[in-house]
């Protein structure tokens, strides 16, 4: 693996509602060296889809803070008992891209309003029926097996079939979805796709674990001033950041795990975690890091 990838990106994702998201940041980071970039811009979806489609420097690997599949192994489907649940993952992006066709900014409102999905979600105003896997009303939902790996590894994962809370994920990873659809022929997903000798490369990414190897506890994974942030670049070898004026959590976020992607992209066992069986790269994808 070592010089597979010249440019290391990482984005933090948003499924807010709007054009455009203060809650999107996306950081650079160059292989030969030097501190993460933040490519400074308020971001719309699209134009991160764009930039993934027809922008990339050469040999990039793009990290993306967002749930790439809803759990499918611990019900064997991603939605049991309906008869046309998805098998895999890209069918899955391409059933929430169809039914989300007419939704604005890539979101996925008229895919969760759907009467027969939106019982296995939790949204703001009702926990779906399906919400567990045996119909039961389980407090945080169902996990895919990433999501096990990760709360193994100290970090507290939510459920994509959540909605609702500060905390969740559910609705950022849906939009992503519909853009990972999009992006479909451009530009391979690991490990739903195998990853390829050379070009560009999309994965999961869950920021909490480039915090953690850079020293900070789950429950302080979020920096929000600029020392926090360069104590833990100096914790991966990083260069610190310096004079980018006022920064937030989603900033700093993108800049550190910029610089973990290029610190462990080289590293073999982490594109072989144990549990990432040919089955669950085909359903549910993985997060990169997870092991």
């Amino acid at each position: 693996m070592k010089d597979r990838f010249r440019h290391f990106l990482a984005i933090d994702w948003s499924g807010a509602k709007g054009a455009r998201q203060k809650g999107i940041a996306l950081a650079l980071a160059d292989a030969v060296g030097g501190p993460p970039v933040l490519v400074r811009h308020v971001w719309s979806r699209e134009e991160v889809m764009a930039v993934l489609r027809d922008d990339l420097p050469a040999d990039t690997l793009v990290g993306l803070d967002l749930g790439m599949a809803l759990p499918h192994a611990d019900c064997g489907a991603f939605f049991p008992g309906w008869d046309d649940t998805p098998q895999d993952a890209p069918s899955l992006w391409e059933l929430i891209d169809r039914l989300a066709s007419g939704d604005p900014n890539l979101g996925a409102n008229s895919f969760i309003a759907h009467p027969e999905l939106r019982t296995y979600f939790r949204d703001g105003s009702e926990t779906g029926v399906h919400f567990g896997c045996d119909g039961a009303n389980h407090g945080r939902g169902r996990f895919r097996v990433t999501e096990q790996a990760q709360a193994a590894m100290g970090c507290k994962p939510y459920s994509n079939f959540n909605l609702v809370g500060a905390a969740q994920v559910g609705k950022s990873s849906l939009t992503g979805m519909r853009m990972l659809h999009r992006l479909r022929g451009h530009l391979p997903v690991w490990p739903v796709d195998f990853l390829p000798d050379r070009g560009s490369v999309v994965v999961e990414i869950y920021t909490s674990l480039a915090a953690i190897e850079a020293g900070r506890s789950s429950a302080k994974a979020k920096m929000r001033s600029l020392g926090e942030l360069n104590n833990a670049l100096s914790a991966l070898g990083s260069p610190p950041v310096e004079g980018i004026g006022k920064i937030d959590d989603h900033a700093t976020d993108a800049l550190l795990t910029a610089a973990w992607l290029r610190k462990v992209a080289h590293e073999p066992h982490r594109w072989a975690p144990a549990d990432l069986t040919p089955e669950i790269a085909r359903t549910e994808g993985w997060t990169f890091g997870a092991l």
